[in-house]
């Protein structure tokens, strides 16, 4: 199997069996919502975090393959990272679907599948989306101690 029937394989696993999908909707959990207007994606997002530990993502929302097995992937690269690692991990994968070499490949899992994402430009914000919305809600943790 060449890597890019792999990293297909991955994109598609996850689309059709994500990980951490459905949302808590509790007062420990951080809620953001993002959506990408020009194709119609649409994500909610829920972070817990404890001690300066990404302790729990969960993700829900519509789109494309791209989008909802991105906020899969996310929210399974993401727990049980430090709040910097994450931001770090973050970063990483935005640098990855713009097609530069990631730091640290091993670190970003299953994220590593979106590499091919950089041929698609249009497809950069249905990748990044989860990613976007996460970001935000730790910088918004962040901002007010919740």
């Amino acid at each position: 199997m060449d890597l890019n029937a792999l990293y297909r394989a991955v994109i598609m696993d996850n689309y059709k069996n994500p990980k951490n999908k459905g949302l808590v909707k509790t007062d420990k959990y951080h809620f953001v919502h993002l959506n990408n207007p020009s194709c119609g994606d649409d994500m909610n997002v829920e972070i817990y975090i404890e001690d300066g530990i990404v302790k729990e993502v969960h993700h829900d929302g519509h789109g494309c393959s791209i989008c909802c097995s991105s906020a899969s992937v996310m929210s399974e690269t993401l727990t049980g990272k430090t709040v910097s690692e994450a931001k770090k991990l973050i970063a990483e994968f935005y640098e990855l679907v713009m097609g530069k070499e990631p730091e640290d490949e091993e670190a970003l899992g299953e994220a590593i599948a979106y590499m091919g994402v950089k041929d698609f430009p249009a497809r950069i914000k249905c990748a990044t989306l989860s990613w976007k919305a996460i970001e935000k809600a730790i910088s918004e943790v962040e901002s007010n101690g919740k």
